[in-house]
């Protein structure tokens, strides 16, 4: 075996090429950062068909009453004298954000930011995000942006606070810091918009880069979960007094299956991906979103939320909801209320009785508590509060606490929420003694042992997971499922293809769309692109929108019409989605992809652009822009945008094992060298940066080449050609 000389190189670049390629699939899957706030859209309708919620009062005004002053009629508010009144302190003292700091005037309803030289600015107090636990700011800034502002107000303890120091994800191992408020990621515009107010209108101007954003009403307002009211009411007002019309124009809810309603409820409530500019209520989740899961680190791997991730993923996971009809309006009135509040029926069991009775008539025995005040409520174990960014969320899986499950993977069980002074340790031994043979605790447990490794990138249970899938659907967890799908798509194992291929046939639209999306790995395999083409007339559009990604790449000669007619479909389906929200970069990005997969070279390279002067600051644009300037022999182009990735994220193994390819093939092979060693650290991409790294050191060291490539085989103890170039310098070292 020889070093890597230029030809070796290129098709090292070529293979890694081929690897992003298939990274397609993460079309759906955009990073944390970018899914954080992301929220969907509730406009179809023609603008002029809407009346305003105003309308309503005039036949309904008890429900009107209660929707003005829910937190779904307050959802955004202009600060007016009145508010700032009811609701807001002085802040007393100023706040410091970064470099400069924020003192609050609500006399004048501004925020002055002041530097260390002197210079001041002042922010007005234009609208407030929120009002249950906090309320966000917003204040206009250049080109029609609204951002958040850096200082915010906690309503429990009436206290001003550090706006994005809140946001801190604490729980990721690599850590966090917090954005500078000016980041995109907290423009009301870009980021959070439609799940504030209703029938917006975003008017971005991609070419200024700028907002003409406008809506119909702060809040959610009654047409958005209604639709338009107008048609009603010019029916409703012609019949004669006390007569019903017989055609009502709106979506009343009274004729919702509970997958209507949860899925209407989940287009605000939910870390999703949009994938259509609009939802109307009545129609089905999947086929205008796809759903984050606990693939993403926001999430423990048995489970639970760690961050600001609403509440649909454990919903999902949420044993009575899947057993019986229970839906988001079973506990929660239309505005939002919780039913069973004080001052309602004040009796927060009583959603639970009507199928445990046995067990809310004996808390004490079937809890361990006594049954008196927070330990009586059913939701105090099943449905523990935790807190992220000053806001307040229960875990909607209500499954019971497991604090052995909390230990192993870093959450917080509802026995330490509450015994705060103990640990998890002491937890789970009190657990293991009341209930020896719970089976819900082995489940939990057994979702943790695999979504942790396979996070991990570590294969060693494959069979442990691959047995899981194929397990009957009604015995597994539909969103298990889907993030062990996903994260098979780091996996090198060939066995885990017949089985992603068998859940595109899975009755959840949601592990269909994940099986197809990871297919795009698996494309030489003719069975693979036969289900794919099934795919493509899958009822469910996130289905179909996966299936269209991963042919993307897929030679169009070799499908027959029918295939082809569909794929044209869904195609449209896809660049719909990819071009929705143009002021978005994942999408830019993700529209690169596609059309680099299309061989569409100059367009993706327009995509790539137009993402990266979006948002200078992230990996992959200019990681793919890369590859696909070195395909098109602009090497060093290649290397000034890895460079720039490199400069951003100095630790990223992606970037790093590219930029030590393209280095090696300029003959920098010192930089090289550091590059790949750097990309070693990362599991992603361990095995392949040391593999090139150990040709490149072979030539002067084959011992140093040898202990890299023992380092490789930790990661791919199977690959064969890891094996070869082991022994090639064993023998090389033993040499004369």
């Amino acid at each position: 075996m020889r070093e890597c000389g230029n030809s070796e190189m290129r098709e090292c670049w070529n293979r890694l090429l081929i690897c992003l390629l298939r990274g397609i699939h993460c079309l759906l899957l955009l990073p944390t950062a970018t899914a954080f706030l992301l929220t969907g859209c509730q406009r179809d309708e023609r603008a002029d068909d809407y009346a305003g919620s105003s309308s309503c009062r005039e036949c309904h005004a008890e429900f009107y009453r209660k929707w003005e002053t829910s937190h779904h009629g307050r959802a955004l508010q202009p600060v007016t004298p009145e508010l700032v009144a009811r609701d807001l302190t002085e802040m007393a003292q100023p706040i410091t954000v970064g470099e400069a700091t924020y003192q609050v005037n609500l006399k004048k309803r501004e925020v002055v930011e002041t530097f260390k030289d002197g210079k001041k600015t002042s922010y007005p107090l234009l609208h407030t995000l929120g009002g249950k636990n906090v309320y966000y700011f917003l204040t206009p800034l250049e080109k029609g942006k609204l951002q958040v502002l850096p200082v915010a107000f906690r309503l429990a303890d009436k206290t001003w606070f550090n706006t994005t120091a809140s946001m801190l994800r604490h729980f990721h191992a690599d850590g966090d810091t917090p954005l500078e408020w000016r980041d995109s990621m907290l423009t009301f515009n870009t980021a959070c918009f439609s799940c504030h107010v209703s029938q917006l209108e975003k008017n971005y101007d991609l070419k200024h880069e700028s907002y003409k954003t406008v809506w119909r009403e702060p809040g959610i307002s009654c047409e958005t979960c209604h639709g338009p009211a107008e048609k009603h009411n010019t029916v409703c007002r012609a019949l004669p007094k006390g007569q019903s019309p017989t055609n009502l124009f709106l979506k009343s809810w009274r004729t919702f299956t509970s997958d209507q309603i949860d899925s209407s409820c989940a287009t605000c409530h939910a870390k999703m991906i949009p994938l259509t500019p609009s939802f109307i209520p009545g129609e089905t989740y999947f086929d205008h979103y796809d759903l984050v899961t606990l693939e993403d680190r926001d999430f423990s791997a048995d489970g639970r939320d760690l961050g600001e991730n609403y509440t649909y993923t454990l919903w999902l996971m949420n044993p009575c909801a899947k057993k019986s009809n229970l839906n988001c309006v079973s506990c929660h009135t239309s505005s939002g209320r919780y039913r069973f509040a004080a001052g309602v029926t004040n009796d927060v069991n009583a959603a639970c009785s009507s199928c445990h009775s046995d067990r809310v008539k004996n808390i004490k025995a079937h809890s361990r508590h006594a049954p008196e005040g927070k330990a009586g409520a059913c939701i105090a174990c099943h449905m523990p509060m935790t807190s992220f960014a000053a806001m307040r969320r229960s875990d909607h899986s209500q499954r019971p606490p497991c604090p052995e499950a909390a230990k192993r993977y870093g959450a917080k069980s509802a026995c330490i929420l509450c015994h705060d002074k103990k640990d998890e340790t002491w937890a789970a031994e009190k657990v293991r003694e009341w209930f020896p043979d719970d089976q819900r605790r082995k489940k939990m447990l057994r979702i943790g042992e695999l979504i942790d490794p396979a996070r991990k990138r570590d294969w060693k249970t494959l069979p442990e997971m691959l047995a899981y899938l194929q397990e009957p659907a009604s015995q597994t967890e539909e969103v298990v499922c889907a993030s062990l799908v996903r994260l098979f798509r780091d996996c090198p194992d060939a066995r885990i293809w017949p089985v992603v291929r068998q859940a595109l046939s899975h009755p959840s639209a949601l592990v269909r769309g994940a099986a197809a999306g990871t297919l795009a790995g698996n494309l030489r395999d003719s069975e693979t692109v036969a289900v794919l083409c099934r795919a493509l007339n899958d009822p469910i559009r996130v289905v179909r929108i996966q299936a269209a990604q991963s042919l993307a790449a897929f030679p169009r000669t070799t499908l027959d019409k029918a295939a082809l007619v569909a794929l044209a479909k869904a195609e449209e389906e896809l660049l719909g989605m990819l071009t929705a929200r143009p002021d978005d970069w994942a999408s830019h990005y993700n529209l690169g992809n596609y059309r680099m997969a299309r061989g569409d070279f100059s367009s993706a390279m327009d995509s790539y652009k137009i993402s990266m002067k979006l948002r200078g600051d992230t990996v992959m644009p200019f990681v793919n822009a890369a590859v696909l300037a070195s395909q098109q022999g602009n090497l060093q182009e290649a290397i000034s945008y890895l460079r720039q990735a490199s400069k951003n994220h100095p630790e990223h193994g992606p970037v790093h094992l590219n930029l030590g390819l393209a280095l090696a093939e300029t003959g920098d092979l010192v930089g090289a060298e550091k590059a790949l060693r750097i990309a070693m650290k990362d599991p992603s991409c361990a095995a392949q940066a040391a593999y090139n790294c150990a040709v490149l050191v072979g030539q002067r060291n084959p011992g140093g080449a040898v202990e890299i490539l023992r380092f490789a085989l930790k990661y791919e103890p199977q690959n064969a050609r890891f094996h070869e170039a082991l022994r090639y310098y064993e023998s090389a070292g033993r040499r004369p």
